[in-house]
This record gives C-alpha cells, structure tokens and sequence, in this order.
C-alpha cells in the first residue's frame, strides 16, 4: 500500500509510524525545511495523549524530552486559589502528564517514523495539483495531516469551512526563577481580566509561560511585545511578576477556530488532526496521536488489498472518531468560553469553582483522559 502523508508535524509523523507498523510504504511530505527546529512553543500530553504515545514505541523518548507535570491548580485573577485537580488524568492513573517543547515533540515522533522506514521529504509544499497527482498517479492514500489551513480538507471538499480568528491570541516565553516562587511539576492557570496566563515550573529552574490574550485581532500580533503584555495583565499581579523575569520569548499566534467539518474522508483521502477537528484545550496533539492509531488499525483490518477496503476502513475510521471529537469540540469551546467571561460570570465562576471543580473533574473527563486506543502490529 503507498500512502502519501501530507505534513510533518505531530499529526503527520504520527501517521507515518502508525501506516509503516502495518506494512503500508509511506512518504511524508513537510512544507517546512526543518519542521523539528526550535519554533512554537510548548505543548502538554495528558495520559490518553501519552498512551498513544507508547502505542506508537515513541514514549521513553518523549518523557526523556521533557518533564512531568503531576497536579493543576486554577487561580483567580486576584490570587485567590479556585482548585487543585491531578492535571489531565485521574489521580491513581500513572500516565502523568508531560509537557514538552512542540519542537521535540515532532523530534520524537520524526525519528521512530524514520527508524520503521518512512521517507520524509522537507521543503515539500504539495498544493491541490500535487495531491490530484497523486492519486492519479497510484497513491493507494493520501492523509491530510497538514493543519487547521489544511490544503487536502480543500481537495476534499471545495466547500468545507474556513478557519476565522477566535478572539485570542497567545504569546508563550520562558522566565528565570530567582524569587519567583514556582512549584516544580505543576501547572497554573490564572483566569485573568483579558483571557488567561498559564506557567509551570522546569526541572532547571526557568518557568515557561504562555499569555492566552482574548479580544479583537491585533494589527500586527508579531509587534505584541512585553511591554504590551505588562499592561495587559496589570491586574494580574503574578503574571506581572513572571512577566517581568522574561528572558526569551517565542513567537505570537492567532488563534483560529474551524466549524464542524463535514467530510473526514473520501475514496482515497482522509484527514488527520487538526485538519480534520481543530479542538484545542490542550488535546491537538492528543487527538492527532489517536487518529493516526485508529486510521492504521482500520486499514489494517480491512486488508487493503481486498476490493474497496481503503474505502471500508475509512468509513469505519471516521463513524469511530467522529464522536469523541465533536464531543472534544463542545469541551474546547466551553473552555474558551470561561477564559474570556465577562465580569459577573468571573465573579460567579470564583465563588463556584472552588466548591465544584475539585469534586467534579476526575469524573467529568474520565472518557477523555482513561481512553484506550488499543494497538498496532510490533
């Protein structure tokens, strides 16, 4: 079976080690020369993102690339603690969540893609002549895992939504420690005036930070500097004190948002990842993981020799997903509902969450985070 992989992020290299593992000959196709090279910023596996993980052989090698982040705890804009939950899993669940630099995580994921045979081609942009040509040309599949902006989604479907911008952006850098007073191995999430600030504490010391900013589109989200984030979070005396530490930023991001998509597939092209459910709340990377499993062990066991099994196997795929991730859809939307409420829902949020939250979090996420995603071929 010949399958082309467009796109070489997590989604894209996930793919590929899950289509070698069941015999399929796989090249992947990165529009970036060196998609695995020090861009974005950090990114969170909860323990159904590392199970997945370890399906695809790749989870020493990520936990080695970055550092555990045991418990959450929620904080008021004032100070004041609203909860403390066992961050993304249950708290007897030893799947602890890691947080890594996205960089790394591609690494990872590239390198065992390589180590099981697939050939990845960087500097590689296939438009939708490319991937037509593909198909025309034998391609037994072509997998879109190439982004919110995905090319293939357009091939796929002329009429498919469009990403808008969703009201955020994000700036994410990394602090020096001295006096700053940062628990190791947790995650803090501040409900500010304008959005959210989220900061954990490194195994070396720093504290890595993301400014989760709501509001209109900024002009220029690339000239958004410190000082622009200082006045920003002014209310938020913590964010202020991190802030202020900086010694490295990365990059700014707009956050875009993507309507229900209404086709996952068709004869010989299916979508991965975010092309597919841009979700967010910290589950991209998760759901990307699970969809490269479950797009292979369809495949797999169809036959894909057989008479119409690609066609079988992805109907199947999509009837198996669709479900978890529309459902991960309505999860990520309350989540930046509460991230950007107003002042009489910040009050009633403050008074409630600390009664509720700890109470209710292990048993309202336990589908998410205690998902088995079952197995792949050795």
């Amino acid at each position: 079976m010949r399958v082309v992989v467009v796109g070489g992020g997590v989604a894209g290299a996930a793919s590929a080690i899950a289509l070698r593992r069941i015999g399929a000959e796989v090249t992947v196709h990165e529009a970036h020369e060196e998609p695995a090279g020090p861009v974005g910023s950090f990114v969170s596996l909860a323990a159904n993102g590392l199970r997945a993980v370890a399906v695809l052989g790749c989870l020493p090698r990520v936990r080695e690339a970055g550092f555990a982040v045991p418990w959450q705890r929620m904080w008021s804009s004032a100070g004041r603690p609203l909860g403390e939950v066992a961050r993304g899993r249950a708290r007897a669940d030893d799947m602890v969540s890691v947080t890594l630099m996205r960089a790394d995580l591609v690494a990872a994921l590239r390198a065992e893609a390589v180590r099981l045979g697939a050939r990845i081609v960087t500097g590689s942009r296939l438009d939708a002549a490319h991937v037509r040509a593909c198909l025309d040309g034998g391609v037994d599949l072509v997998v879109g895992a190439d982004g919110i902006w995905s090319g293939v989604r357009e091939v796929l479907d002329p009429l498919a939504p469009r990403p808008v911008y969703g009201a955020m952006f994000s700036v994410s850098g990394v602090s020096r420690a001295d006096g700053l007073r940062v628990d190791a191995g947790t995650f803090n999430m501040i409900f500010a005036r304008r959005g959210a600030f989220l900061h954990l504490g490194a195994p070396d010391g720093s504290v890595w930070w993301s400014a989760q900013v709501s509001g209109p589109r900024p002009a220029d989200v690339h000239a958004v500097g410190l000082d622009d984030l200082l006045d920003i979070y002014r209310t938020e005396p913590r964010a202020v004190e991190i802030l202020r530490a900086t010694r490295r930023t990365h990059g700014a991001t707009l956050h875009h948002v993507l309507a229900r998509v209404p086709r996952h597939h068709g004869d010989r092209l299916v979508l991965v990842g975010d092309a597919a459910h841009p979700v967010g709340a910290g589950q991209g990377a998760s759901m990307a993981l699970e969809d490269a499993i479950a797009l292979a062990q369809h495949l797999h066991a169809e036959g894909v020799q057989a008479e119409g099994a690609v066609g079988r196997a992805l109907d199947g795929y999509e009837r198996q997903r669709r479900a978890r991730v529309d459902k991960m859809a309505k999860e990520a939307t309350r989540n930046r509902e509460v991230k950007t409420a107003r002042p009489i829902a910040r009050r009633m949020r403050n008074v409630i969450m600390p009664i509720v939250f700890p109470r209710v979090y292990e048993g309202a996420t336990s589908w998410l985070h205690g998902h088995d995603p079952g197995a792949l071929p050795a």
